[in-house]
C-alpha cells in the first residue's frame, strides 16, 4: 500500500495544504522546505490531521540537499512512494528589466529544482512502483506578460514532466503535473522583480481569487486518484487552455494588450 510521500516547499502554502490533505489519509510524510520554522508548524498541523513524519530544510538548488532528503526517506520509512516537487518562487518584470542573475535565480529553484528532486528520488519510485507530482503553474500554458523567466521555468516542468509521463510508463512510475492558475497564497514574500509595481499588480491578482491552497490540493487529490495527467485546478484556466488550443492567436493578442496596459500602469507619473 501506498503511503509514503515527500513534498518540498511544505512550510507554506500549497505544500503544506498537500501535506495536509494527504495526514488526513494517514500517510507519513517526508516535510522540506528552507523555511524551518514553517516546516515545524506544518509538522504539528500535519499530526493534529492523522499524519505522521519528519522534517528536514532542503534548498533544491543543491542536489547534495535532496539526495541527503532521498536517504532520510529511506532510513526513516524504507523508501518512498510518491514525490511532489513543490517549492518554488514568485518573479515578474518586462523582458528588457530582466537581468541574467533574475533569470538563473528562477530557473535554479523553479525549474532545475524540480530536475534534482525527479533525480533524486527517482530510483526510489521506480521500486516502489510510484508517481511524480509536479507543480508547474497556469503560466506553463499561458504565458502573461512581463513574467517570461518564470513562464519559461514553469514550461520546463511541463515539458519535463511530459517527458516522464512517456519515459517512466514501461517502469510503471506515474507522472502528474499541476497548472494552477493564481491563488491565495504567500508565494509573494519571495517575490523578485525590476518595479514594485509590478509586485503590487500581482498581489492584487492572488488576493482577488477565490480559490485558497485548501481546495487546489483537494483537487490535486481527487485528479490524482483519477490517474489524470495534466491537473488544471481552476474553471477558469481550464477554459483559457480549451481557448488557446483552438485559438492561440486571439490568446496572443490579448495578452498584447494586457502588455501594453502594464507598461502603462507601470510608468512614472510626470
Amino acid at each position: 500500500m501506498q503511503n509514503r510521500m515527500m513534498i518540498t516547499g511544505a512550510g507554506s502554502g500549497l505544500g503544506r495544504e498537500i501535506a495536509l490533505r494527504w495526514a488526513r489519509e494517514g500517510w507519513q510524510l517526508a516535510l522540506a522546505d528552507v523555511n524551518e520554522a514553517g516546516l515545524k508548524e506544518t509538522l504539528v498541523l500535519v499530526s493534529q490531521a492523522g499524519g505522521q513524519g519528519f522534517v528536514q530544510r532542503c534548498d533544491v538548488r543543491d542536489y547534495s540537499q535532496l539526495t541527503a532528503l532521498a536517504q532520510a526517506c529511506e532510513e526513516k520509512f524504507g523508501g518512498i512512494d510518491v514525490i511532489v516537487n513543490n517549492a518554488g518562487v514568485a518573479a515578474g518584470g518586462f523582458f528588457a528589466e530582466l537581468s541574467l542573475e533574475d533569470w538563473e535565480w528562477q530557473l535554479s529553484i523553479n525549474l532545475m529544482g524540480v530536475v534534482k528532486g525527479c533525480k533524486a528520488f527517482l530510483p526510489m519510485l521506480e521500486r516502489s512502483k510510484g508517481r511524480i507530482i509536479n507543480i508547474a503553474s497556469m503560466a506553463a500554458l499561458m504565458q502573461g506578460p512581463a513574467m517570461s523567466n518564470y513562464n519559461v521555468a514553469k514550461a520546463g516542468v511541463l515539458a519535463l514532466s511530459e517527458s516522464l509521463l512517456i519515459e517512466l510508463r514501461q517502469q510503471e512510475v506515474a507522472v502528474h503535473v499541476v497548472c494552477p492558475s493564481f491563488f491565495q497564497t504567500n508565494l509573494l514574500d519571495s517575490f523578485r522583480g525590476p518595479t514594485p509595481a509590478m509586485k503590487a499588480q500581482v498581489g492584487k491578482l492572488l488576493e482577488s481569487s477565490p480559490i485558497t491552497a485548501a481546495d487546489i490540493a483537494e483537487y490535486i487529490y481527487q485528479q490524482v486518484a483519477q490517474g489524470q495527467f495534466l491537473i488544471l485546478p481552476h474553471e477558469q484556466g481550464r477554459e483559457a487552455w480549451t481557448l488557446k488550443q483552438r485559438n492561440p492567436q486571439l490568446i496572443y493578442d490579448e495578452m498584447a494588450v494586457m502588455a501594453e496596459k502594464m507598461r502603462a500602469k507601470a510608468k512614472p507619473v510626470v
